[in-house]
């Protein structure tokens, strides 16, 4: 009773006008009763349309009645306009014109989307905000350490319509294989100097630590329901071996995506990874989701933003280069149907790659493994919270 009382409440400064609207409309109706009672009089109708007036008029039915049928059914009429009004916001004038207030109208959001995540540990908490603009925001953990990570995050960090799951009870290894040849665990990092760096993973896989066990661990149940029940499901942001193809290998999560109908969203690397992306284009990152996980994502976002000189020189320093879209990689060209996603749509492997402004450059301290003593300030860059906020929303409203 609350919600219909706060809308109808806008229509406050319309009372005046629709009242004199009412009463018009009474008026007219009044004068085009008694022009088509004459009419009927007047007129030499055909036998067949005095019959069909006389049903539509409800003349077998005393006046009384009919005067009730024709009440309530206008009340009716009248009512739903009257609701349909209370869905235009009315805004006064600050400077009088004519009149004292101009109409807008406005078409009410859709229901706020249920969304699940697969990403890193520092790229769930940069889509923690996204909770306050969604029914539910569920972020599945890193399988490498999935109950840790839950137990950390939800006591560390408590966001508005937030829930952390972990995949399975128990951590898996995984392991990468170098286009070398190569096999090497994702938590022995490359270093940048290291002759691996130039290399790029080519397969991935899982393994438990316990080596004595050969059946898989169990999926705990809260984690495919919060694919099944999603209507938006984001994969990233995170390192595309480390946070994104893992819990994709693991069938059973695999399959609630697959079988899900919800729109899939991934945000790609803004840099790439030293022997583990080095040379990979948008559509390699693509060819590997779709590789692992069986599916391509509807939507893949990538940063669009022109990287200061000075930050892409301490990036190549580490063998890192940015992700961008080449146009060699163009399948089709679209038109954007939004105004606040920069640039332009492309499909690249079946998914629609928006360009995007998504990224801002931080500061932050970083010792020497030589001399850990010392720190300096270096320039980086990272996946902005607003800004990638504003992009999903911006993907759900034209989904």
């Amino acid at each position: 009773m609350n919600a219909i009382t706060k809308r109808l409440s806008k229509l406050e400064n319309l009372a005046r006008p629709l009242a004199l609207t009412f009463v018009g409309v009474v008026l007219l109706s009044l004068g085009v009763a008694y022009f088509c009672v004459a009419l009927y009089r007047w007129l030499d109708a055909p036998p067949l349309l005095r019959d069909l007036i006389f049903y539509l008029t409800l003349q077998p039915f005393d006046r009384w009645v009919r005067g009730l049928i024709f009440f309530v059914a206008g009340l009716g009429v009248l009512a739903f306009g009257i609701w349909q009004l209370s869905a235009v916001a009315v805004i006064s004038l600050n400077q009088r014109a004519d009149g004292s207030e101009f109409v807008v109208g406005y078409r009410q959001a859709t229901a706020p989307p249920t969304v699940a995540v697969l990403a890193g540990g520092a790229g769930i908490l940069r889509l923690a905000d996204l909770g306050r603009s969604v029914r539910q925001l569920v972020c599945v953990t890193p399988v490498q350490d999935p109950v840790e990570y839950y137990y950390r995050a939800a006591s560390l960090f408590n966001f508005e319509n937030v829930l952390y799951v972990p995949p399975t009870p128990t951590p898996m290894q995984v392991f990468v294989t170098l286009d070398d040849g190569t096999r090497h665990s994702i938590k022995d990092s490359i270093s940048p100097t290291s002759p691996l760096a130039k290399r790029h993973g080519v397969e991935i896989s899982l393994e438990q630590p316990d080596q004595h066990g050969s059946t898989a661990p169990p999926v705990f149940r809260q984690a495919l329901e919060a694919f099944a029940q999603a209507t938006l499901i984001i994969l990233g942001p995170g390192g595309l071996f480390e946070s994104v193809l893992p819990n994709l290998l693991i069938p059973e999560i695999r399959e609630a995506i697959k079988q899900s109908s919800a729109r899939t969203i991934y945000i790609c690397n803004l840099m790439t990874e030293p022997g583990l992306t080095t040379g990979y284009t948008v559509a390699d990152h693509i060819r590997q989701i779709q590789r692992v996980g069986g599916f391509a994502p509807d939507y893949v976002l990538v940063n669009a933003q022109r990287i200061e000189p000075e930050t892409r020189r301490i990036y190549e320093a580490a063998n890192q280069v940015p992700v961008y879209l080449t146009p060699e990689e163009y399948e089709e060209t679209i038109v954007s149907a939004t105004d606040r996603l920069a640039a332009r749509d492309v499909i690249v492997e079946g998914a629609i790659v928006i360009e995007a402004d998504l990224a801002s450059s931080v500061i932050q301290l970083s010792t020497s493994l030589d001399n850990p003593t010392e720190s300096r300030a270096v320039q980086v860059l990272r996946h902005d919270p607003e800004k990638l906020k504003a992009a999903i929303l911006e993907i759900v409203k034209r989904s």
